[in-house]
């Protein structure tokens, strides 16, 4: 396995790159500093120290532009769950998403110029967890506008050119048929077993039979809005959001991540805790319930909370 790069733009390699594993990512960190180095050359940016400790599969470090500007770039490593990141923010420009700038894709890489969001505390180091709440989800209704809305249709001629089309994104089905198999996988390696088969079979069955069964407006999901992914803003829009996993479908998926994130309140009453964001978010409460049992089923063995969870929302009659 290759090792990962030293310094990066003159700076040492912040610790969630570091603690890289996967083969295909260290590959990919050795060739970081090159990568980095072609992208600031070109776009005629200078790099100051990355943040730390930094995502897990991109580099991060606010940058000068050639004119003094305070810019923010990331290079990321464009793995299938981050392909459409670049495109997702560009469609939500104005809406409660960070501004972009300027990006392109070249090959396993993926490059963002976006503004320095200032002052850019995480919304993970503010609050307590019932006000994270409210913020998470106000920003989801702020980004949740019916996907022909906000890209206009395929065959629009007066569609803006520089957005990209619905169809350029994936379905939800496709990305939970896809995490369903690898559970199923999971489930069936674990020893002793993570869950009752039963349990399993239903909640894997839930979680791709959902996003298929939906038959309300389809809307461009975040799918990874977490409290790390919410940054303060000192501007007309009190919180942006960053780091997108867009896919297009159900909008009652959306509040799962955040609800993942607080694994004591998810243990001890997560029926309660789905109704509470549904709420907020303006969902079907039961809805979200049968998500949040098939997410939690889902996660089992991944998020140490999601079997606890998943026991307790079926002991509680959740189907």
């Amino acid at each position: 396995m290759s090792s990962p790069a030293a310094l990066v733009a003159g700076h040492p390699l912040p610790e969630g790159l570091r603690a890289a594993q996967d083969p295909a990512l260290c590959a990919w960190l050795a060739r970081l500093p090159a990568l980095v180095d072609e992208v600031l050359e070109r776009w005629e940016l200078t790099a100051l120290p990355p943040f730390r400790p930094g995502g897990s599969s991109t580099w991060v470090a606010p940058v000068r532009t050639a004119d003094g500007g305070e810019r923010v770039l990331k290079v990321a490593w464009a793995h299938e769950e981050s392909r459409d990141e670049a495109a997702g923010m560009r469609a939500w420009q104005g809406l409660g998403a960070a501004q972009l700038l300027r990006s392109e894709r070249r090959g396993d890489t993926a490059a963002l110029l976006m503004e320095h969001v200032r002052p850019g505390v995480p919304l993970s180091r503010c609050l307590t967890w019932p006000e994270r709440d409210e913020v998470a989800a106000a920003v989801l209704r702020r980004l949740r506008v019916p996907v022909d809305e906000l890209l206009g249709a395929d065959d629009d001629p007066a569609a803006d050119s520089t957005l990209p089309a619905p169809s350029s994104f994936r379905p939800l089905a496709d990305m939970c048929a896809w995490w369903a198999d690898s559970a199923a996988r999971r489930h069936a390696e674990a020893v002793p077993s993570l869950l009752p088969a039963g349990l399993v079979e239903h909640g894997l069955g839930l979680f791709r039979e959902l996003p298929r069964d939906w038959d309300g407006e389809q809307i461009l999901l975040v799918t990874d809005l977490n409290p790390g992914n919410v940054l303060a803003h000192d501007g007309p829009e009190r919180w942006l959001m960053i780091d997108p996993k867009p896919y297009i479908g159900d909008p009652h998926y959306d509040v799962l991540q955040h609800m993942l994130n607080d694994g004591e309140r998810l243990v001890a009453d997560p029926g309660a805790f789905a109704d509470r964001m549904a709420d907020l978010a303006e969902l079907d409460r039961r809805r979200t319930r049968r998500w949040l049992l098939a997410r939690c089923v889902q996660e089992a063995g991944e998020f140490d909370d999601a079997a606890s969870a998943a026991l307790r929302l079926a002991a509680d009659g959740v189907e």
